[in-house]
C-alpha cells in the first residue's frame, strides 16, 4: 500500500544526500525497490560458485585450481553480504536461499550454460565478472542504501580481482595458435550472452525505479556500453575478435550482429542468420529472449539443487532425531 507521509520523508531524505540506513526508513516502494535489486545481486553471485566450480575442475596446475577456488569463496562471500542486507529487510534468509524453486532465481541466463573448461573460466573471469565489476561499481558510486554501499568496498576490490584473474590467464592462453583458437570459440558465445547480462534495452523499460531511487546510476544501455569500452579493446589487444567495434561518428560501441538473437545453448552457438527476435513477445516460432529468461537454461536445476542439497539434508536428519 502507498504510503505518502513514509514515501515524503524518503523523497526528502534522498534530496538532502542522506542515505536510507534501514528499514524503519523506507517506504514500500523503496524496500520492494531495494529488495529486487538485492535478489539479483545475491542470486547472481551464489550461482556462480557452481558455474566456476565445473569449469575449475579442468585447472592446468594445482595453483590455478587453488587460484579459482578462492574466487569461488568470494562469490559466496559476496551472496552472504546480499542476502545478509534482505534478512535486515524482513526476508527470512534460509527459506529464500534454500527453499525458492530454481526457476525463481533471478540471474543472468549465461550462468545457466555449462562452462567446460579453463579457457571458459578465464573468460568468465574476464568478461562475466567485468559485467558484475561495472553493475557493482555503479552501484557504489550511486546507491542511496547505506549499508549496501558501505558493503560494496570490500566487494569491488575483489571482483576486480576476479577480472584481472580472467585477464591474465587470456594472455597467457593468447601465446599460441591452439590457445587462441580456444579462446576465439569461446568468445564466439560467451561475449554476445555478456551483452545480454545488462537486461532489457532501455526503449523498452517500462519503470526507472531503480535510477529515481538511486539504486544504481546508470541505465542498462549505458552500462552495456561502459562494459564494452573495455571489454572490446580487452580482446583486441590479444588479437581476438568480437562483434563490436567504436564508432567515432556516434561515439559509442556499435554491435555487429543482430541484437537480440536466437541463441542454441546446446551447440553454444548463436543462429545470427535468422535475424533480430524480440525481447518480450515471442515471434511466430514462439522465441523472445524474455521466454528464454524464464524457461532457465541447462545447467538451473543442477545447480540450485547442489546449493540446497547439504541443507535439506541436515533438516532431514533433525526431523529424524
Amino acid at each position: 500500500m502507498f504510503n505518502l507521509k513514509k514515501e515524503s520523508f524518503v523523497e526528502d531524505r534522498l534530496s538532502d544526500g542522506k542515505y536510507i540506513e534501514d528499514l524503519s526508513m523506507m517506504s514500500p516502494k523503496y524496500l520492494d525497490g531495494i529488495k529486487k535489486i538485492l535478489t539479483v545481486s545475491a542470486d547472481t553471485e551464489l550461482m556462480s560458485a557452481p558455474a566456476y566450480y565445473l569449469a575449475a575442475k579442468d585447472a592446468p596446475t594445482t595453483n590455478a585450481f587453488i587460484s579459482a577456488m578462492g574466487i569461488i569463496q568470494d562469490e559466496l562471500g559476496h551472496a552472504h553480504i546480499a542476502y545478509r542486507l534482505m534478512e535486515d529487510l524482513g526476508v527470512d534468509k534460509e527459506e529464500f536461499i534454500y527453499d525458492r524453486d530454481p526457476k525463481s532465481f533471478r540471474y543472468p541466463y549465461a550462468f545457466d550454460v555449462p562452462l567446460l573448461t579453463w579457457t571458459e573460466l578465464a573468460v568468465a573471469n574476464a568478461f562475466y565478472d567485468r559485467a558484475g565489476f561495472v553493475l557493482l561499481d555503479d552501484v557504489f558510486d550511486n546507491t542511496t542504501f547505506g549499508p549496501w554501499k558501505r558493503a560494496l568496498v570490500k566487494v569491488g576490490k575483489e571482483e576486480g580481482f576476479h577480472l584481472r584473474h580472467g585477464e591474465t590467464w587470456m594472455k597467457k592462453l593468447s601465446k599460441d595458435v591452439d590457445g587462441r583458437k580456444s579462446l576465439q570459440k569461446a568468445l564466439d558465445w560467451m561475449f554476445p550472452l555478456t551483452v545480454e547480462w545488462f537486461g532489457l534495452p532501455d526503449s523498452l523499460k517500462t519503470q526507472n525505479i531503480q535510477l529515481e531511487y538511486g539504486f544504481k546510476g546508470q541505465s542498462n544501455d549505458q552500462l552495456r556500453q561502459t562494459w564494452m569500452s573495455t571489454a572490446v579493446p580487452l580482446a583486441e589487444s590479444l588479437g581476438l575478435k568480437v562483434p563490436a567495434h567504436y564508432c567515432e561518428n556516434e561515439k559509442k560501441y556499435v554491435l555487429e550482429f543482430p541484437f537480440p538473437s536466437k541463441f542454441d545453448a546446446s551447440e553454444k552457438k548463436w543462429l545470427f542468420e535468422e535475424g533480430e527476435i524480440p525481447w518480450i513477445e515471442p515471434n511466430a516460432d514462439g522465441y523472445s529472449v524474455m521466454k528464454r529468461w524464464r524457461n532457465r537454461g541447462e545447467m538451473n536445476d543442477e545447480f540450485v539443487t547442489i546449493l540446497q542439497k547439504g541443507h535439506k539434508q541436515v533438516c532431514e536428519m533433525l526431523e529424524r532425531e
